[in-house]
């Protein structure tokens, strides 16, 4: 068997699980962002727990897309960096959140940045698999919601519920992928009905 044969056969199993991925990646961060917001004055073992887990989670989703069986063969390097990145973002953050707000804006923009890029290009790569646009989008800005958590933790101030927003937007662009990767499924689900309907017709 050809090797794109192969792709052919794992494109749509794999669209279905980065579909999947994406619904529980949205429901996460609305949930996040709502409890950030909602404890975003109690300094201490809460702040910590809030801001360590969610690079946490964002390393195994990403480490689950890796480990996907449907997922054609091909190089993974960008999403190998994020997860480092996302583990180590983690452990930075369980320091600097217990030193300052400044001091966890700094770290978490210096993460948006570093995970920023290598989402874009990973979801350059996958375009072909659907519903990659809006990560392309959220990608870009990544970098550029992570240079502005730069600026305010080196001016000294800057607010944490930033970063609710900041999760907040992520999330609906990883619902937006979502539907758009439920369209194209339906899409080739409705082709190859028509195509053996044809078939059984000829």
């Amino acid at each position: 068997m050809t090797t794109s044969a192969i792709d052919s056969s794992l494109a749509p199993a794999f669209s279905s699980a980065l579909r999947r991925l994406y619904f529980v990646r949205f429901a996460f961060a609305v949930v996040w962002a709502g409890l950030l917001f909602a404890t975003s004055t109690a300094a201490g073992p809460v702040l910590t727990a809030l801001v360590v887990i969610y690079p946490l989670f964002d390393a195994a989703a990403v480490l689950r897309q890796l480990r996907s069986p449907h997922r054609a063969p091909g190089a993974r390097t960008a999403e190998w960096v994020n997860v480092a990145v996302s583990a180590i973002v983690a452990i930075a953050l369980s320091v600097a959140s217990t030193v300052s707000v400044p001091a966890a804006l700094g770290v978490w923009g210096a993460w948006a940045v570093g995970s920023g890029i290598p989402q874009l290009l990973a979801a350059v790569r996958q375009r072909r698999s659907g519903g990659q646009v809006p990560q392309i989008l959220s990608g870009g800005i990544s970098v550029l919601a992570g240079a502005s958590f730069l600026a305010q933790a080196l001016q000294g101030n800057g607010d944490i519920v930033g970063l609710a927003g900041y999760a907040t937007l992520g999330g609906l662009f990883f619902l937006i992928s979502a539907i758009r990767l439920s369209i194209v499924l339906r899409k080739q689900s409705d082709g190859r009905g028509g195509s053996r309907g044809t078939s059984a017709t000829a």
